[in-house]
C-alpha cells in the first residue's frame, strides 16, 4: 500500500511536539559550570618546591612540550669542616599546551610529586603562542588541585608514615628524659 501523502510531515511534527514539551538537557555552559568528575584531567599544575630539576618529566614526554632550564648552585656544608654540596636550581619550567596531549606520563614519572592534574579547563587563548605557560601560571593552578581521596579504613599505613612516627616518638622520648646534672655524674 502506498504511503499517504503528507504522512512524513505529520510524523515529523509529532516528534517536534513531543520534544517541545520535555525538559531540556542542554547545559548553558558559560552560565552554568559543568560538574566535573573527581580527579579529572584539566591542566598540569607545578608544585615548584618539590621539583629537583631531575628532567625526568621532560625526557619522558612523548610530545617534548616541557621546557626546563636550571643552573647549579653551591650550598655550604651543614656541619663545620664538611663538604660543600651543589644542587640544581630551577630557572624555567614551561609547558606548551598547544603540543601537550594530556597523557599524564610526566605526572606519573615525577619521583618527587612536583606535577599534578588540576581540574581547571578554561585556559583558552586567542594566540597559539600564549598556550606556553611558564612556572608562575603552573604554580597558580596548584591551588585548584583537589586533595587526594582518603585511604580505605582497612588499608595498611604507608611505611613512610610509620618511620616518621617512630622517629618522632624517639625524639619525644629523648627530650622527655631528664638530662643528668653535672654533680650526679661526678660520683
Amino acid at each position: 500500500m502506498p504511503p499517504i501523502p503528507g504522512s512524513g510531515l505529520a510524523k515529523g511534527l509529532a516528534v517536534t511536539l513531543r520534544t517541545m514539551t520535555k525538559k531540556t538537557v542542554t547545559a548553558q555552559y558559560p552560565h552554568t559550570q559543568p560538574e566535573l568528575p573527581p580527579r579529572s584531567r584539566g591542566v598540569i599544575g607545578l608544585f615548584e618546591e618539590n621539583c629537583t630539576v631531575c628532567m625526568l618529566c621532560a625526557r619522558e614526554c612523548p610530545d617534548w612540550c616541557i621546557y626546563i632550564d636550571s643552573h647549579k648552585e653551591t650550598v655550604p656544608s651543614a656541619t663545620p669542616g664538611g663538604r660543600e654540596r651543589s644542587r640544581n636550581v630551577l630557572d624555567r619550567f614551561a609547558i606548551d599546551f598547544s603540543l601537550c596531549m594530556y597523557c599524564g606520563i610526566c605526572i606519573e614519572v615525577c619521583p618527587f610529586d612536583a606535577l599534578f592534574w588540576s581540574p581547571e579547563f578554561e585556559y583558552a587563548e586567542t594566540d597559539i603562542h600564549e598556550l606556553t605557560h611558564e612556572r608562575d601560571k603552573l604554580r597558580e593552578w596548584m591551588w585548584t588541585v583537589p586533595a587526594p581521596p582518603p585511604p580505605p579504613p582497612a588499608a595498611e599505613e604507608p611505611k613512610e608514615f610509620a618511620a616518621a612516627r617512630k622517629t618522632a616518638e624517639k625524639l619525644a622520648a629523648a627530650q622527655a628524659e631528664p638530662s643528668p646534672s653535672p654533680s650526679e655524674g661526678e660520683s
